[in-house]
């Protein structure tokens, strides 16, 4: 039996796990919150390794707010870097493969194309600096570790682009969204399945990897596609606006390959 610790437990993926995990009989989840395991407390992570042995480590805890990162940029560092790194000496310590999400926003967004493995990183705000300095300090401190990027996450948990939409309709006539960013809108349930694909059959080998859903729109058409789905077509009237109000500078283009 495989025994799996996931951090972040009360996030997107961290709950997108939880729903699934019953049928993953062979293996032993260990879910922790970031009240139970806070990955800057240099305390509580040995006690969580050192608890039972575990065979991989799905971190999925991170400092996602990208406006408040630019005000407050020693927060985002403290999780998506400095508790990275903690996080990654530990699973060295015990031999433990560790298995990273990081976000599309590693890149500058001036590359046409796709973004690829490949492809230099030259994040453009504090949030996507912090994720990339979490990335390298997994590539110089381990050999055993798998880096997942990833974009525009959803689900129908927590806080994110598709329940904000829903959200605003119920109260909003029109509403305005960007079309200036190009992305992959990605449901974070997917994302968990092909984690969970990784662990059991063990397909892919340490590095780096790109996983989304593999729709290429903007956010106004992403926006659209929500309307559609939920029968708000007609009801609400939907506005491409092209003057998006942001503190933090966004990649125009972060679609991943």
């Amino acid at each position: 039996m495989k025994r799996v610790l996931v951090t972040g437990a009360n996030g997107q993926l961290g709950q997108c796990l939880q729903k699934i995990a019953p049928s993953y009989q062979e293996i032993e989840f260990t879910f922790k919150s970031s009240k139970e395991l806070d990955i800057t407390d240099t305390l509580s992570i040995p006690k969580a390794f050192e608890s039972q042995k575990f065979d991989y480590c799905i971190n999925g805890a991170a400092y996602t707010n990208v406006e408040q990162a630019e005000k407050t940029p020693e927060l985002a560092y403290a999780v998506n870097a400095e508790g990275v790194k903690k996080i990654a000496l530990a699973c060295k310590k015990h031999d433990v493969s560790l298995i990273h999400i990081s976000t599309d926003y590693v890149f500058d967004g001036n590359k046409r194309e796709p973004y690829t493995v490949d492809d230099i990183p030259n994040p453009i705000n504090e949030y996507g600096k912090s994720k990339l300095m979490g990335e390298r300090y997994i590539q110089e401190l381990m050999d055993n570790y798998c880096i997942i990027r990833t974009s525009w996450l959803y689900s129908e948990f927590g806080n994110n682009f598709y329940k904000a939409i829903l959200d605003k309709c119920k109260t909003n006539k029109v509403l305005r969204v960007t079309d200036a960013q190009k992305g992959c809108p990605t449901n974070a349930n997917n994302l968990a399945l092909f984690i969970m694909d990784h662990i059991t059959n063990q397909k892919i080998k340490s590095g780096i990897y790109h996983f989304t859903d593999g729709i290429v729109c903007t956010w106004y058409d992403f926006a659209k596609k929500i309307l559609f789905e939920n029968g708000y077509n007609g009801k609400v009237e939907l506005v491409a606006d092209k003057n998006y109000r942001t503190f933090a500078k966004r990649p125009k283009n972060s679609t991943l390959i």
